[in-house]
């Protein structure tokens, strides 16, 4: 029966077995989709294309960018996810509806007078109808006639505007805004014009505003005339709408950028630069109407949006962003009037001009926006997460239940303090992360707020103030106390300063032992940590013994100290007293009364790495160690001081040098952060009063020979810089005055005193013999000087200068602690101290550079500064 059929193999029967090749399945690359159902223009699908976004179906709402002509609802606003992006925010109507920026600008004009000349004067009908006509009598009797402009309140295009000279034929029963009309504007080849500017808002939480450094220049189609009776119904003269004066037959459209009706603001620049004017000025005065308008818009905007997403955190990714388009009326002063603000401006491209310069809004814009593919996934993924979080009471801090001891209570404002500082720190490193993109790929825009001039941010943040105060009053608390947090202006270095503290505090409530805190590096350059590492196991044996141990015989001193020099490769002359690399300014000397004496040297024990780590964009790293100290550390406080020490640690002195390496690793270890911190306490406690007065006086004498050196320059011509500005103050004053108040900043003013404060705190530790300052009396009191003297941006230092304002020692007066006469001369000199290091920083810098712009590169070195 079988015999038709073919012998089966073993192959065919398993088909695991089978030769064929399996497709690979390509992993498909993520895509950014876009709904542009919402537009009419044509330039925003192709930049969409240009892009590389793919454009999506009309119903589609989960496309990552939305755009829409057209105002959206704050529903759908408040429907999207983390992800999406849509081109405008609620609440923008405040300034873009005519009534709405007459109604804010008045009441902003009212608390800020000075700051807002740039509107005409305005009166919404019907509701200021008898103040209008009161002006107009006044006007009368004064026999004086002004030119009026009637715009209808929710206008758009032209459409409705008229001027009148009798105001006292308008009705009151119409909804309109009435104008000063500015009779005397800059004309170009004899027309009035406008200037188009564009600006984009990427967020309102915290406020970001881009300038584009071009636009349109949209000129009238008639030669332009000062208004009169008899030319008032001519609209092609008066108006510069491009709506209005293209039914002109006068219209020129003309391919070229130096003819026609429509110019660029680029042209226009040149224009001013060939006459011979300002063109700084000019882009600085449009940057400050525009950052003083959406000043007025904040506060609607940020609590509408709010409201929109209650859920989302401060300072997260905005959802939303504004392409708005500012109408400018120059005058013939060049002084910039505002005349209205489009939110939903024409993107349509009839001629040439305004396909090169729309495109380039828009390309430029969504660029900055840095809409990622990833975005969609790691949203998800998030949420993911927090519902986890909810579901298992994961990340939630616990209640403090009634009852609850002090001890408890401590704890947990300590842990409530903690959080919220960890999530400040985060919102700040997210946004610096975002201003390295902006800054890679801004194009043709600029950053216009917040500003990089210090001065001019103040000013902007206290007008910001104002108008939260005069639109949030009586409501909105909670967002009014969250800008009046201190902490929203801090940096990431402030805040990991005060997280420190928050841990330190904590380990002491708890009772562990306190990690050892040198002083705070400054700077995490790659050339310092190479020779930390070298010197990692650097004299480990006097770290066992708290800076305390040396040598018992001379022999042995002198071949440990040249075992030493020879690890670290640093000679040193105990006749001179110097070290042969080249000193800097930024290094504290301080001379023996004897030269032949010999010191001890001294090392810093290194402080362990904290679970906090600083970024690299931050100007101080906590896990760099404090052996950037070691300079000042090993040079001879004064032969007396060196003798008592010597004297003192004879008992030690045999133990610490017998310590194998393993052992003084270990030594140096415990040191780090497993040390009992009751042992300090206990060497503390052990001094009496008379032995406490005997230390601050030898703190004193040392504090007394320490000077400030120059770079390349001996101790002698040191002294004669100082002596020189000094005498010379006269000349100096404002320029020391603007070098530390205006061109430094809190980190470059705290990097100047800390040159003072690492010394300070070696001689401490040294002569005191604690390997924790912090819990000694006479460092707590100097800290509170440092913290004074950088009090009021480093206003505290300069009333030393001046002798002006509240001195430092206020701090002493109105407490009621005890403070000696050696104690209160010990921070007189450190005062001194630092009055002297802040003249050689600045004469450096002032000599390095040739203008003050700021610390120089050598200053940012933690040896030095």
């Amino acid at each position: 029966d079988n015999h038709g059929t073919a012998p089966v193999s073993l192959r065919s029967e398993l088909p695991y077995q089978s030769t064929i090749k399996r497709k690979v399945r390509k992993k498909k690359n993520g895509v950014i989709t876009a709904n542009v159902a919402g537009t009419k223009y044509e330039i925003v699908r192709i930049v969409i294309q240009e892009m590389g976004f793919v454009k999506t179906r009309d119903e589609d709402e989960t496309a990552n960018l939305i755009w829409s002509d057209s105002a959206v609802q704050q529903e759908k606003i408040a429907e999207l996810r983390n992800y999406q992006r849509i081109n405008h925010f609620p609440g923008m109507g405040e300034i873009c509806r005519k009534d709405f920026l007459a109604r804010n600008m008045t009441k902003m004009i009212k608390c800020q007078p000075q700051e807002y000349t740039f509107i005409p004067r305005t009166w919404i009908f019907p509701a200021e109808y008898t103040q209008f006509q009161n002006y107009v009598k006044e006007l009368k009797k004064k026999r004086r006639q002004k030119t009026f402009i009637v715009k209808p309140a929710n206008g758009a295009m032209g459409h409705g505007i008229s001027l009148i000279r009798n105001g006292e034929k308008l009705q009151a029963q119409d909804h309109l805004i009435v104008q000063e009309y500015l009779d005397k504007p800059f004309l170009m080849e004899g027309y009035k014009f406008d200037l188009r500017v564009y600006i984009l808002v990427t967020s309102c939480d915290p406020l970001k505003v881009f300038l584009y450094h071009d636009g349109l220049v949209r000129m009238g189609t008639e030669k332009y005339h000062p208004p009169s009776d008899s030319n008032l119904s001519q609209l092609y003269m008066h108006l510069t709408n491009y709506s209005v004066n293209k039914h002109n037959e006068h219209f020129e459209r003309d391919e070229t950028e130096d003819k026609g009706s429509k110019r660029s603001i680029k042209w226009f620049t040149e224009f001013l630069e060939t006459n011979n004017l300002d063109v700084s000025k000019f882009w600085s005065d449009i940057s400050e109407l525009v950052v003083k308008t959406l000043i007025v818009a904040e506060p609607h905007v940020l609590h509408a949006y709010r409201m929109c997403r209650p859920g989302q955190a401060p300072g997260s990714d905005s959802v939303c962003f504004e392409v708005l388009g500012f109408d400018i009326l120059l005058d013939r002063k060049l002084k910039p009037w505002l005349l209205e603000i489009n939110r939903a401006p024409s993107f349509g491209t009839d001629q040439k001009i305004d396909y090169d310069v729309k495109k380039g809004v828009l390309l430029n814009a969504l660029k900055l926006l840095n809409i990622r593919t990833s975005d969609k996934r790691r949203n998800l993924a998030q949420q993911k997460a927090e519902a986890q979080k909810r579901l298992y009471g994961q990340g939630s801090m616990k209640r403090l239940l009634p009852g609850s001891s002090d001890w408890e209570k401590q704890r947990h404002s300590l842990e409530r303090r903690k959080e919220e500082l960890k999530e400040r720190l985060a919102q700040v490193r997210k946004q610096i992360s975002k201003e390295e993109h902006e800054n890679r790929h801004m194009g043709n825009y600029r950053r216009i707020y917040p500003p990089d001039d210090k001065s001019l941010l103040e000013k902007y943040e206290g007008l910001l103030a104002t108008a939260f105060q005069t639109f949030l009053a009586g409501r909105a608390a909670s967002l009014q106390r969250e800008m009046n947090n201190p902490l929203k202006r801090m940096k990431e270095e402030d805040i990991l300063d005060l997280l420190e503290q928050c841990e330190i505090d904590d380990e002491k409530l708890m009772g562990k032992c306190t990690r050892q805190r040198g002083p705070k590096p400054l700077c995490s350059m790659p050339e310092i940590a190479q020779p930390l590492r070298k010197c990692k196991n650097y004299n480990s044996d006097s770290t066992c013994d708290s800076g305390s141990s040396m040598s018992g015989s001379g022999d042995e001193t002198e071949k440990e100290d040249h075992n030493e020099k020879k690890e670290k490769k640093v000679s040193y002359d105990l006749e001179e007293n110097k070290y042969k690399p080249s000193e800097r300014s930024g290094e504290m000397n301080w001379k023996p009364s004897i030269k032949n004496t010999k010191s001890p040297s001294y090392s810093s024990p290194a402080s362990s790495a904290g679970p906090i780590r600083r970024s690299v964009s931050c100007p101080r790293s906590i896990s760099i160690l404090s052996m950037q100290s070691h300079a000042a550390e090993q040079r001879p406080f004064s032969a007396k001081a060196s003798l008592q020490i010597q004297r003192a640690s004879s008992v030690n002195r045999s133990r610490s040098l017998n310590c194998s390496p393993s052992s003084s690793r270990v030594c140096q270890a415990s040191s780090l952060g497993t040390m009992n911190s009751s042992g300090s306490e206990s060497l503390l406690q052990q001094k009496t009063k008379e032995q406490e007065v005997t230390l601050t006086k030898e703190t004193l004498l040392i504090f007394n020979d320490m000077r400030m050196k120059f770079p390349g320059k001996t101790d002698e011509e040191s002294e004669l810089i100082i002596e020189e500005i000094m005498d010379n103050w006269k000349h100096h004053k404002t320029k020391v005055a603007s070098y530390w108040l205006v061109k430094l900043d809190s980190v470059k003013q705290r990097k100047v005193l800390d040159i003072v404060k690492r010394s300070v705190r070696a001689v401490l530790q040294h002569v005191w013999k604690a390997p924790d300052v912090e819990n000694l009396h006479l460092y707590r009191l100097f800290n509170r000087v440092f913290n004074r003297l950088l009090w009021s941006h480093g206003q505290g230092l300069w009333n030393c200068f001046c002798n002006s304002g509240n001195s430092w020692e206020t701090i002493f007066s109105k407490s009621t602690e005890v403070v000696t006469p050696e104690q209160l001369q010990c921070c007189q000199r450190i005062v001194q101290l630092c009055k002297h290091c802040l003249l050689v920083v600045y004469k450096y810098s002032s000599d390095s550079r040739g203008s003050l712009t700021g610390i120089s590169p050598s200053w940012d070195d933690t040896r030095y500064v």
